[in-house]
């Protein structure tokens, strides 16, 4: 039975600017690595699989995204998912101030899908293209 999630994993077409985006957001780079061999053939379920991985950790220390380009096999471009797809949907952070999170992520040239919106007097929030088409979700408490 799980006990807690570990990890969202996110495959990327440019591990650096990835990783900018993630950090200049606030989120830490607690390790970087290349791996391969025959331990991630099987976990993975890739013969061959060669990545280079980034795990990065939010502020608070509960929750992580792991960032990985495929060196082998060769990465599958994809279009970029829309948001009432079904699958792996998006990742989400709570932001202290949601324009100015926007103006982090606008230097990376990700802007909101739409606008902001104000959910029930609760939330302000807005969807967003990250790196390699990633839709990010930044929700700003505001009362509730």
């Amino acid at each position: 039975m799980p006990t807690r999630m570990d990890n969202v994993g996110i495959a990327v077409r440019d591990l650096d600017a990835a990783v900018a985006f993630f950090t200049d957001l606030g989120l830490e780079v607690v390790g970087r690595d290349t791996v391969q061999g025959e331990w991630t053939d099987t976990a993975v379920g890739l013969d061959g699989n060669h990545s280079d991985i980034a795990m990065l950790q939010t502020p608070d220390g509960h929750s992580r995204v792991e960032l990985f380009h495929y060196r082998h096999p060769e990465p599958i471009e994809t279009e970029p998912t829309r948001p009432n797809e079904i699958g792996m949907h998006r990742v989400a952070f709570e932001v202290d101030d949601i324009e100015a999170s926007l103006a982090i992520a606008a230097r990376h040239g990700c802007h909101p899908l739409r606008g902001i919106a104000e959910y029930d007097g609760i939330f302000r929030l807005t969807y967003l293209r990250g790196p390699s088409g990633i839709i990010v979700m930044f929700a700003q408490r505001i009362g509730g």
